[in-house]
């Protein structure tokens, strides 16, 4: 007997039907003997809904104003996912299964107060594995918990990954299930790259890297819970038959296991390509090269949450003056621009420039500590198809490419074969 955790997206919770599919899912492991809580997303859409009718209820009343009290942000779309917890539980009871839905606030899951963002504190699950261990199903609503100023904060976007790693932490889970609409992790989108492969196993941090890089398989605050409390996380895919063979193996069950980097035997140099779109890129010209003016420019866009990837830093023949480029998401570079003029003063440039429609393609590997000639490869093979690199960052297990977003599919494509990904 093991004590489960399984998380159920949107699209897999999208309508009874599929809410009914995912208690064929949860009846499978109970009947194996498992202890079992389930943690489940609002149904597919459903948050896009609750989220336009708060943006929408200001101009309702003809406010001037687009503003909103987060907290009650927080009480309107934390409700899509109470919706699916109910359903669930009545599901499985007409199954004949003993089980209840928890709200985020009943367990308790306790936050901090940056609500519509909120970070997981701690969560006592004391109450959960005294129920599971009397036979009953434990159904939370994830993505949301309780605030120190008691009311429900939510997680942010894909946060119900977070809330079931956190309760697989919490319970002492022996692992933790992310069924989702795929049936594991690829070595890059299959929607690209059709000899795209499934891999079997992967490491925290190269899902963490992926998971920050663009991947949309998992929530980047999830993999770091994950690998913080080394929860061996399954995903798994929800559309497959509940009661395929192979489908209740407690130890190696179908999908793609996210587990310490001592569980692969064998470590490819390269895992993964990751991609990115809609990246932008700012320039900033002919600025003093003197020491704080680095932490001039980032620390207002810091405040400005403003979040800020690559930097390149670039300082003249004389060592007088630097130019500082950086790239941050399309959506915010008008912002950003805005916040660096505010400053101009304080930074000393001459000139900001901004270039939208970039790409960032990031190849990923564990083996890559080990491996001389892993960026080599890539420069050469995208010279090869006369992509050009505007940007270059590296670190121990990942290397990043700044081009333009034109290119981004040719160079995932050429990237995933260059490494031999394409081989099964």
């Amino acid at each position: 007997m093991a004590r489960i955790v399984m998380k159920f997206g949107g699209t897999s919770v999208a309508n009874l039907e599929r809410i009914h599919n995912v208690a064929r899912h949860v009846k499978r492991e109970v009947e194996a003997g498992h202890e079992v809580a389930v943690v489940v997303s609002a149904m597919s859409g459903k948050t896009n809904e609750l989220v336009g009718w708060v943006q929408d209820a200001p101009k309702v009343t003809g406010a001037n104003s687009p503003f909103y009290d987060a907290r009650e942000y927080d009480a309107v779309v934390a409700s899509g996912e109470q919706v699916t917890s109910g359903l669930l539980a009545i599901a499985l009871q007409s199954m004949g299964i003993n089980a209840r839905s928890w709200q985020g606030w009943q367990i308790p899951i306790r936050t901090d107060n940056a609500h519509g963002a909120a970070r997981i504190l701690e969560i006592d699950g004391s109450e959960i594995i005294k129920r599971m261990g009397e036979g009953q199903v434990a159904v939370v609503a994830g993505f949301q918990g309780l605030g120190p100023d008691n009311r429900i904060a939510t997680l942010g976007r894909g946060g119900s990954d977070t809330s079931a790693v956190a309760i697989a932490a919490a319970v002492k889970a022996d692992r933790c299930d992310i069924y989702t609409d795929v049936d594991g992790v690829y070595t890059t989108d299959p929607r690209i790259e059709p000899k795209a492969r499934r891999m079997k196993k992967v490491s925290f941090e190269e899902m963490l890297e992926m998971a920050s890089l663009g991947s949309k398989v998992l929530q980047v605050r999830s993999v770091e819970l994950a690998m913080v409390f080394k929860v061996r996380t399954f995903v798994r895919s929800s559309f497959e038959d509940p009661d395929a063979p192979g489908m209740g193996d407690l130890l190696n069950p179908p999908g793609t296991l996210i587990c310490d980097e001592e569980e692969i035997v064998e470590q490819e140099v390269v895992t993964g390509i990751a991609y990115a779109k809609d990246e932008a890129q700012i320039s900033l010209r002919r600025l003093a090269d003197r020491p704080g003016v680095s932490a001039a420019i980032f620390g207002p866009l810091a405040e400005a949450h403003i979040n800020v990837d690559m930097i390149v830093q670039n300082t003249s023949e004389d060592g007088s003056k630097t130019d500082m480029t950086f790239t941050v998401p399309s959506g915010d570079v008008q912002k950003a621009l805005k916040v660096l003029d505010e400053n101009k003063a304080t930074i000393g440039f001459d000139v900001a420039q901004s270039e939208s429609g970039l790409a960032k393609v990031s190849v990923i590997g564990i083996g890559m500590r080990s491996h001389a000639g892993v960026a080599a490869l890539a420069f050469k093979a995208l010279a090869e198809k006369g992509i050009n690199i505007k940007a270059i960052t590296t670190s121990e297990i990942k290397i990043s490419i700044l081009i333009d977003g034109a290119y981004s599919e040719l160079a995932v494509r050429t990237l995933h074969s260059a490494y031999g990904l394409d081989k099964s």
